[in-house]
């Protein structure tokens, strides 16, 4: 199997000049490497399966989960269990990228919360 990276993954842009490459797609495992740009946010939401991990690669990354913010830095990385209510936004004036590792994969398993 070659080396994956953000040159061969498959692309997806989402929300206001944010990107997302697939590094891993497996039907119990999704590793996804995203960007996110200074001031930029996803909605609030929870998903009924997927256990996710969020790991700093770049930059500086707020994670708010069930009303309490978390700043990660790089090198740095949080947990979210199924079924918290969470969403992920870049408050620095610098982009941030960092991985989302869900097991099983969330595509298809988000509610808007």
């Amino acid at each position: 199997m070659p080396p994956t990276s953000r040159v061969s993954a498959p692309h997806y842009p989402w929300g206001e000049g944010c990107d997302g490459w697939h590094l891993v797609t497996a039907p119990e495992l999704a590793i996804i490497e995203e960007r996110m740009p200074a001031a930029t946010s996803k909605r609030r939401h929870f998903h009924t399966h997927a256990r996710q991990f969020f790991y700093v690669l770049a930059g500086t990354l707020t994670l708010e989960l069930n009303s309490e913010l978390h700043i990660l830095n790089r090198n740095e990385g949080l947990e979210i269990p199924p079924g918290l209510p969470h969403f992920a936004s870049n408050e620095s004036p610098e982009g941030t990228r960092f991985l989302v590792t869900s097991q099983p994969p969330s595509h298809g398993d988000r509610t808007d919360a």
